[in-house]
């Protein structure tokens, strides 16, 4: 049953790639509320119940762990988290002060190995993510399509925000990379088997990705993001997580 549901909901995944230009209700100034209620909704996953679920790993994982490297996070896995944060803030910069360099030369977007590094690294969070749509232990079809309608909301915020950035190398060449990262992910996740440790630090990297990944959409000033709208969907969404 979780594999064909998986299928079914890395495919509504995918498709959010590849029809999130055609929402044109979202590219509204100020920022839509939608995508700030989708913010609050990833949110509001990562902290209730992807974060809980790294705690319950490391208590799982307790002593199972021979490698003297490996057994450091096995008791810090937190620092994998962070470590996502940090990733993707050093990425962000790079993209910043690439579009800056490229403004002095009348260019909006950034370098084209910029692009590419940035894209790339995206590609590879949204693998990740595919690999854990099948890979997580989801104790119900409900768990997965919370995993799924999270990760929904969140991939649409960061479509707009990448295709803003990158102009059309991103509608060019960028999109069809990352929806294909999806099903990649997805796919390598059908085919093999790792252990418990790699799964707990891939969550981790997921969670810190996605709290900088929201906030750097919804900080900025000239967003005009909406923080009714944010709270909105974080409580929202938390009450729903807490029912069910």
């Amino acid at each position: 049953m979780f594999f064909w549901l998986s299928l079914v909901f890395v495919i509504g995944l995918m498709a959010i790639h590849l029809l999130a230009k055609k929402m044109t209700f979202l590219s509204v100034v100020p920022r839509s509320r939608f995508l700030s209620i989708g913010g609050g909704i990833a949110v509001a996953y990562v902290f209730l119940h992807l974060l809980p679920e790294l705690s319950e790993f490391q208590e799982a994982l307790r002593g199972e762990i021979e490698n003297g490297f490996l057994s450091f996070f096995e008791h810090h896995i937190y620092l994998i988290a962070m470590l996502g944060l940090a990733i993707f803030y050093g990425l962000e910069q790079l993209v910043k002060r690439s579009k800056r360099h490229n403004e002095e030369a009348d260019e909006r977007k950034s370098e084209s190995g910029v692009f590419w590094i940035h894209i790339s690294s995206f590609a590879v969070y949204n693998a990740l993510i595919g690999y854990l749509l099948i890979r997580e232990e989801f104790t119900d079809g409900w768990s997965m399509m919370f995993f799924f309608i999270a990760m929904g909301v969140h991939f649409i915020s960061n479509d707009r925000g990448l295709r803003a950035t990158h102009k059309e190398d991103y509608d060019r060449f960028g999109r069809y990379l990352l929806t294909a990262a999806i099903f990649i992910g997805w796919l390598t996740g059908t085919v093999t088997e790792v252990h418990d440790l790699i799964i707990s630090f891939l969550t981790a990297f997921i969670a810190g990705s996605v709290v900088l990944n929201v906030m750097k959409e919804e900080l900025p000033d000239e967003r005009a993001s909406s923080f009714g709208a944010f709270f909105s969907g974080l409580a929202g969404y938390s009450i729903l997580l807490f029912l069910l």
